[in-house]
């Protein structure tokens, strides 16, 4: 690892373990942030693995659902049927700090247009046709409860590795060559000091051997 290049002096000694104590503590923190976000990650995984099978089983049971309907109805009459919605959804965004990653929240609200939940009369539909406009209605808040999962899973993700990277030059560049520019200054210092003590025992010989 090479050393920085700076001036051998006491000062700059005193400056650079300054720099090496900020830069170890500095790195036992991120350490210990990206091990709790590490955490919060794996949470999230599981939170999403289990959103996102509960999702598609009821996506695929509406789907299915829809399917039974359209066998049993005209496609004009399925297609009428659903034409009018009863309900109006409103969708707000805000923001969520998890670990400094400002992660989306989803908020939403149903409002009825009308006082039925169905869009359509009984008469001509199915009771396949029911089925899924009720599943879909109930799948939508875990829908966007999984956007939101996904969408704060990939911010972490990439905040993670942002992190490890600083820890890596932290631990890998920046304190190796604190800790040997610091072995060179005091090495050299202590070299000088030698050399000071030997240069003023000669004089002191000397100035006794005039005396003599």
């Amino acid at each position: 690892m090479a050393r920085l290049n700076v001036n051998p002096t006491r000062m700059e000694l005193s400056r650079l373990k300054k720099r090496h104590a900020v830069a170890v503590r500095g790195h036992k923190l991120l350490k210990d942030k990206r091990d709790e976000m590490m955490r919060r990650f794996i949470d999230l995984i599981r939170r999403n693995k289990d959103l996102r099978e509960q999702v598609e089983e009821e996506l695929t049971q509406a789907l299915g659902d829809f399917v039974l309907a359209r066998a049993v109805m005209s496609t004009k009459a399925l297609e009428q049927a659903i034409m009018v919605p009863t309900r109006r959804v409103e969708l707000s965004l805000r923001k969520r700090n998890v670990m400094s990653v400002d992660v989306p929240v989803i908020d939403f609200d149903v409002k009825n247009e009308t006082s039925s939940d169905y869009p359509y009369g009984f008469a001509a539909t199915s009771a396949e046709l029911d089925d899924a406009i009720i599943t879909l209605g109930k799948v939508l808040p875990r829908l966007l409860e999984l956007a939101e999962v996904e969408k704060a899973a990939q911010m972490l993700a990439d905040e993670i590795e942002k992190t490890r990277r600083r820890v890596n030059a932290l631990e890998y560049v920046m304190i190796p060559q604190l800790e040997e520019t610091i072995g060179y200054i005091t090495m050299k210092l202590d070299e000088n000091d030698r050399s000071s003590r030997t240069r003023l025992m000669k004089v002191k010989d000397m100035l006794a051997m005039r005396e003599v």
